[in-house]
C-alpha cells in the first residue's frame, strides 16, 4: 500500500490518500477525510483501466463539496423528518440542513470529518471516528469503524462496525457516484440497471418516504430485469418528477438481518464493465445526480452534468425513527451494529 499527502485542512491537519491494489490491476484511492473513495480503477472489456467513480483533483474541492461525492455518510444517511427523534420519551432536535429536515447527518456529518487511520495494508484501510454526544443533535458517544478492502475477487468490500454509550439512531452509507464508461458517456442514461427488488418507497414532496411499500410493477421504477436507465428517467410519472429523477429507496428486506444479498447489477454496454452490489442492509437508495448541472467540475476539469453518475447507497430507510414498521435504526448500549457492502466488478 502507498500513502501520499493529499492536502492540508483549514485547521492545519494533514489529509492522506491511500492507494489500495490487488494483483489483477484494480486500484482504489481513499482519503481519510470523509472516508472518501477518490478513484476506483477497473479494466474495461479491452483491458483499458477506467476510473468508475466521480471525484475531485484537490482537497479544497472536497471540503467545499455539498454533493457527498465519494464520502462516508452518517450519523444518519438520508432524511429524518423535521430533524427530530424521540427515544425513551426524550425529544432530540437534530440539525436542519435540508428544508425542514435533517439530511445525511446534518451540516458537518461523517463526510466532513478527518477519520483516524487504525490500520492499512497493500489492499486494505481501516478508519475510525468517534462522534461525540450531542454532535448535530444526536445523543450518545458513537464509535464507528469502517474497513475498505480491495479483494482478489475484484470486489471493493466495505465493513461497518459501531457502538454507542446512549440509545441513538444510526444509518451509514457510502455515497460514491458511479459511471462505468466516463470517457464516452457523460451521463449514466445509457447504462443498464437491475435491482433485485419488487417494491420501493414512494416519496412525498419533501423527498421523505410516505411510509408505504409499493410494487414496482407497471411503474418506471421497475428494474426487475436489466433496463436502460434513461428510459426510466424520461418518464412523466409523478414520483419521477418530485426529484427530477430517481431518488428512491428499494426494499431488499423488511427486517434486519446479517445475510449478504445481491441487490443491484449495473452494466455499461460501452465499456463492457458489469458491477454487482451486495449488502446486508435492508435497502438500497438509488440517486442519479439529478441536481448536477455542470457547475460541479470534477477530475481532469470535467463538468458533471445532470445524471453524470449513479449512487448505489446501501442503507436502512429514510425517516425510520418515525416509521415503526421499517427495520429499526435504534442502536443501544451494549450492542454492536455491523454491516457489509460489496461492489464487485467483472
Amino acid at each position: 500500500m502507498s500513502k501520499y499527502t493529499f492536502g492540508t485542512l483549514p485547521d492545519g491537519n494533514e489529509v492522506s490518500l491511500f492507494l489500495l491494489k490487488n494483483s489483477r490491476g484494480y486500484t482504489a484511492e481513499i482519503l481519510n477525510y470523509g472516508g472518501t473513495i477518490r478513484s476506483l480503477n477497473v479494466p474495461d472489456r479491452n483491458g483499458k483501466i477506467i476510473d468508475v467513480v466521480l471525484g475531485f483533483e484537490l482537497l479544497e474541492e472536497y471540503v467545499a463539496d455539498q454533493t457527498y461525492i465519494g464520502a462516508l455518510v452518517g450519523r444518519y444517511a438520508n432524511r429524518i423528518a423535521n430533524g427530530t427523534i424521540e427515544i425513551g420519551g426524550e425529544h432530540f432536535q437534530l440539525s436542519i440542513n435540508n428544508g425542514k429536515n435533517c439530511l445525511h447527518g446534518g451540516f458537518n456529518g461523517f463526510n466532513k470529518k478527518l477519520w483516524e487511520v487504525t490500520g492499512h495494508t497493500t489492499n486494505s484501510l481501516q478508519l475510525s471516528y468517534t462522534s461525540p454526544d450531542g454532535e448535530e443533535g444526536f445523543p450518545g458517544n458513537l464509535t464507528v469503524k469502517v474497513a475498505y478492502t480491495l479483494t482478489e475477487k475484484n470486489e471493493l468490500k466495505i465493513e461497518y462496525r459501531s457502538t454507542t454509550d446512549k440509545p441513538t439512531h444510526i444509518n451509514f452509507t457510502q455515497h460514491s457516484y458511479f459511471n462505468l464508461s466516463p470517457a464516452s458517456d457523460m451521463t449514466i442514461a445509457n447504462h443498464f440497471l437491475q435491482i433485485h427488488s419488487d417494491s420501493y418507497l414512494p416519496n412525498n414532496e419533501q423527498s421523505l418516504p410516505t411510509g408505504s411499500f409499493e410494487t414496482v410493477s407497471q411503474t418506471p421504477f421497475s428494474f426487475v430485469e436489466l433496463t436502460k436507465i434513461g428510459d426510466a428517467l424520461a418518464s412523466n410519472d409523478i414520483q419521477m418528477k418530485i426529484d427530477a429523477g430517481i431518488n428512491h429507496s428499494y426494499v431488499l428486506k423488511t427486517q434486519n438481518s446479517n445475510v449478504l444479498k445481491h441487490a443491484v447489477r449495473l452494466v455499461s454496454g460501452e465499456s463492457g464493465i458489469t458491477m454487482d452490489t451486495f449488502t446486508t442492509e435492508p435497502g438500497i437508495h438509488i440517486y442519479c445526480a439529478n441536481y448536477f448541472d455542470g457547475q460541479v467540475v470534477g477530475k481532469s476539469g470535467k463538468p458533471y452534468a445532470k445524471y453524470a453518475g449513479i449512487c448505489l447507497e446501501t442503507q436502512h430507510f429514510a425517516d425510520s425513527p418515525h416509521q415503526p414498521h421499517f427495520p429499526s435504526t435504534l442502536l443501544l448500549p451494549g450492542q454492536e451494529f455491523t454491516s457489509t457492502t460489496l461492489y464487485a466488478f467483472r
